[in-house]
């Protein structure tokens, strides 16, 4: 916990990073970062220390909290901002991938109303379970896992953030895959999905490893899998679950867009302003104690990676039957 105060304390600094303007493309103007969700998160922390390393060459830069409707408040207000450079956002799974196949309306269109600068990063999704449930069910790895679920169906249960939510997907996806049942319970939010973990009113859930990690290193929940195509350097003694199912692939993603129209001149030095801050070996090492993989690329990378996404999520989405409005 400590270290996340300390790692919050670091990006609040970016708030005051306009106090230090240089001349750039944008001259003396305000960059505006708008993050669609509350201050204090991984997606928030990430951001904020990125502003900070990039100031030196952004000028004036302000981060805005905008949280709401699961994401769509403040990637709705992107998507409405004047395309001049002047304002960028967050581009997140959730509301780039999963949402548009979520809600019957968007205010928003994930594609057309963005243009993407630079993939921010990678964290995988890893399969978790009670650390007491594990003992007492005699549950040491995904072996064991999937050979209990499939002699006990309905016995299992597993948490989420909520219908339609990243950790409901992918719990549902690997259900399938797996040939197993278990009883899906969804709360308000990914906060009481852990609570509900932690105290043993479910069993397991797929979360991403940002989340899990401070308590994977308690010792209070244990890591069975990763949903990553390949294991992760995070966690390296884990398995993926496409080791066991091949093709399985599912992790949460985020990064920055501007409003669609913005000129690509801009999109470009964007790009390499903040592509050169990912690089930054400081900057990896604070992204990994976030269990953040930094990846940046190039803008058209990002845009395909949107897209492929978005297509991928469509039968998911529609096989779970989950829909928000």
């Amino acid at each position: 916990m400590n270290r996340f105060r300390r790692l919050i304390s670091v990006g609040a600094t970016a708030l005051a990073a306009g106090r230090h303007a240089t001349a750039s493309a944008q001259g003396a103007r305000t960059l505006r970062v708008i993050v669609p969700f509350a201050a204090g998160g991984p997606i928030d922390l990430t951001v904020r220390m990125l502003v900070e390393k990039a100031r030196e060459s952004l000028g004036t830069v302000i981060v805005e909290n905008r949280p709401g409707a699961g994401g769509g408040i403040g990637v709705a207000a992107v998507a409405r901002a004047a395309p001049d450079g002047q304002t960028i956002g967050v581009a997140a799974v959730a509301m780039h991938a999963i949402n548009p196949w979520l809600f019957s309306k968007l205010p928003y269109d994930p594609i057309r109303d963005f243009a993407p600068i630079v993939q921010m990063v990678r964290i995988p999704n890893v399969l978790v379970i009670n650390t007491e449930s594990a003992e007492r069910l005699r549950i040491a790895n995904l072996r064991d896992f999937i050979a209990y679920a499939r002699a006990n169906p309905a016995r299992l249960n597993y948490a989420s953030g909520g219908n339609g939510s990243a950790g409901h997907l992918a719990g549902e996806l690997f259900k399938q895959r797996a040939g197993f049942f278990a009883v899906h319970i969804p709360y308000a939010g990914g906060g009481p999905a852990q609570l509900a973990l932690l105290s043993g009113q479910v069993d397991f859930s797929l979360d991403n490893l940002a989340t899990a990690a401070p308590n994977l290193r308690g010792g209070r929940i244990r890591a069975l899998a990763v949903t990553t195509a390949r294991r992760t350097p995070l966690l390296p003694e884990v398995p993926a679950i496409a080791e066991s199912y091949p093709g399985f692939e599912i992790d949460t993603w985020w990064g920055l867009t501007a409003p669609a129209g913005t000129p690509p001149e801009v999109i470009t030095r964007l790009n390499a302003v903040f592509g050169e801050a990912l690089r930054a070996p400081d900057i990896q090492a604070k992204f990994a104690q976030l269990m953040a993989e930094p990846v940046p690329g190039s803008p058209a990378q990002f845009a395909a990676l949107i897209e492929r996404e978005l297509r991928r999520y469509e039968p998911v989405v529609k096989a779970s039957g989950a829909k928000v409005d």
